[in-house]
C-alpha cells in the first residue's frame, strides 16, 4: 500500500470573514470548520498521516482540539508561514520520508466528499499531480484596471480550481524548494508545479466542495448541513 500524507492548511487571518474569530475554527454543525476537514482525512483509508498546519500562536490550541476529537491520524501540527506557500512549505518539512503522495487541502473545505477524495489520491498515482476543479457556469471577462472589457474568455476552457491537489511527494518538494530559490509565489500548489513543466491533470470536482471564505459561505454551509440532516430524517423516517 501507497503511503499518501495530508497536509491540512489552517494557517489563514480569516480577514475577509470580518469576524474577530479566525474562520478555521468558527462553528459549523457545532464543530469548528477545520474539524470536520481533519475527519474527512481521517476516514480516509488511502491516507496513512496528516499534517496540520496552523498559525504559530494556535498550536496549542488545535492539539486539544484534535484530542478533543479524537483525530488519530494527526503526526503533528506546524506553524504557517507569511503566504500559503509558505504554509505548505512549512508542512512539507516534516512529511514523512516513506510518504510517495501528498495531498494538500484547505482546511476551510469541510464538504469534501471521500469519492472525489479517492479519485484525486488515484489520479496522481497514475499522473505525478492531480487537482480537483469544476467548469465555470458564468461567462467570464477580462476587465483592465479602468473597468472596462478587453476580452470574453472562452467559457468551456476555463475551470474553478478547488483541492485537494495531490502530487508525487519529490515532485512538489522540488517544485516548491526551486520556487523558493527563484522568489516565485502561485496561488495553488499547481501554479508551483506547472511553472516548473510538469503536467497537472484535472479531476471533476464538486460544487458543493466550497472554500468557506466570507459569511455568505457560512450561511451556505450551514444551508448544506441542514439539508444533509433533512435527507438523514427522511432516510430513518422512510425505513
Amino acid at each position: 500500500m501507497l503511503s499518501v500524507t495530508s497536509i491540512v492548511l489552517a494557517a489563514g487571518s480569516g480577514s475577509r470573514m470580518g469576524a474577530e474569530t479566525k474562520k478555521q475554527y468558527m462553528l459549523l454543525d457545532d464543530k469548528p470548520l477545520f474539524i470536520h476537514t481533519l475527519e474527512i482525512m481521517e476516514k480516509q483509508k488511502k491516507i496513512t498521516k496528516i499534517i496540520l498546519v496552523v498559525p504559530p500562536t494556535d498550536i496549542d490550541f488545535c492539539n486539544e482540539l484534535i484530542k478533543k476529537y479524537s483525530i488519530k491520524k494527526v503526526l503533528c501540527v506546524v506553524s504557517g508561514g507569511d503566504t500559503r506557500g509558505a504554509s505548505v512549505y512549512n508542512g512539507l518539512q516534516v512529511v514523512p520520508e516513506d510518504s510517495e503522495f501528498v495531498v494538500v487541502h484547505d482546511g476551510a473545505r469541510p464538504f469534501l466528499s471521500q469519492k472525489l477524495l479517492e479519485n484525486v489520491i488515484e489520479t496522481a498515482k497514475v499522473e505525478g499531480a492531480a487537482i480537483a476543479g469544476v467548469p465555470v457556469k458564468d461567462t467570464i471577462k477580462q476587465v483592465n484596471l479602468d473597468e472596462f472589457v478587453q476580452e470574453t474568455l472562452e467559457r468551456g476552457l476555463l475551470w474553478i480550481i478547488q483541492t485537494p491537489q495531490v502530487f508525487r511527494k519529490e515532485i512538489l518538494l522540488k517544485c516548491y524548494k526551486k520556487a523558493f530559490e527563484d522568489k516565485l509565489q502561485g496561488t495553488d500548489d499547481a501554479s508551483i508545479v506547472e511553472a516548473y513543466g510538469y503536467p497537472v491533470k484535472v479531476v471533476m470536482g464538486d460544487y458543493k466542495n466550497i472554500k468557506i471564505t466570507t459569511k455568505e459561505d457560512l450561511e451556505y454551509a450551514e444551508h448544506i448541513v441542514r439539508g444533509r440532516s433533512s435527507e438523514t430524517r427522511g432516510r430513518i423516517y422512510n425505513k
